[in-house]
């Protein structure tokens, strides 16, 4: 069963929604709610799979409120405003509906965000267990699936609906999303994610300047809302 919260303030939308949420089985509607504020409350107190969340709401928009939850759930956009759509997908949004939402549009979205869940479970399933994790990645890329080793990737870039994986004398491209992408590489504690457009192999780090990772001849810089996790990051591994 997965576990949604509702987040719109406007009432019909929502009502919509939760109607929505009712008609799929799979679906279990924990909290509906008319703003960020409240929506907050629900996430310390519940445990949430899904959001369905307003991109337009009157104290802060939906897109920086995601930006501000430090473990959020997977989220589903719900906007009359098509413009949001890229920086939707750049933050890893499962989908992103337009008002008005028809249920077939609906069930589409989340079937999408079923697979998104099955993978990061799958990920956290395999690092539960230690003796048989595997130490490579299966990416499609060129029509095909390409075997990669782990601790051959140098550090991993976003890039709007792809993910380009950087190696050290080649690079494959592949449509997918950093987060699906992290939570295959988390499995191994030498990969952190520094932004949102990079994740890095702490394996290939020349040298930290500032704030910036030195990786082959790139210089990557920590994004800000990184930089705890980041920090936690390094002095586990005792950086100085």
């Amino acid at each position: 069963m997965i576990r949604c919260l509702i987040v719109d303030d406007e009432p019909l939308a929502a009502d919509v929604m939760e109607t929505f949420v009712q008609k799929v089985p799979d679906l279990e509607l924990v909290s509906k709610v008319n703003s960020a504020a409240d929506a907050y409350g629900v996430l310390t107190r519940e445990p949430v799979d899904l959001m369905f969340l307003d991109i337009q709401m009157p104290e802060t928009t939906g897109l920086e409120f995601l930006k501000s939850l430090k473990n959020p759930p997977l989220v589903v956009f719900t906007t009359a405003y098509p413009n949001y759509a890229l920086e939707s997908y750049e933050i890893d949004a499962a989908d992103y509906l337009l008002k008005p939402i028809a249920f077939d549009r609906f069930v589409k979205a989340v079937e999408k965000a079923k697979e998104r869940l099955r993978l990061i479970n799958s990920a956290a399933a395999a690092g539960d267990d230690s003796e048989d994790v595997p130490d490579y990645i299966f990416v499609k890329a060129d029509g095909k699936h390409i075997k990669v080793t782990l601790s051959e990737i140098y550090y991993v870039e976003g890039l709007k609906d792809y993910v380009i994986i950087h190696l050290q004398n080649s690079r494959i491209i592949t449509h997918n999303t950093m987060k699906n992408i992290e939570s295959l590489l988390m499995r191994d504690d030498n990969f952190i994610r520094i932004h949102r457009s990079f994740i890095i192999n702490l394996r290939y780090v020349k040298e930290i300047e500032g704030n910036s990772f030195r990786i082959k001849d790139e210089l990557l810089t920590i994004g800000t809302t990184f930089k705890d996790e980041v920090q936690q990051k390094l002095e586990r591994h005792r950086f100085n």
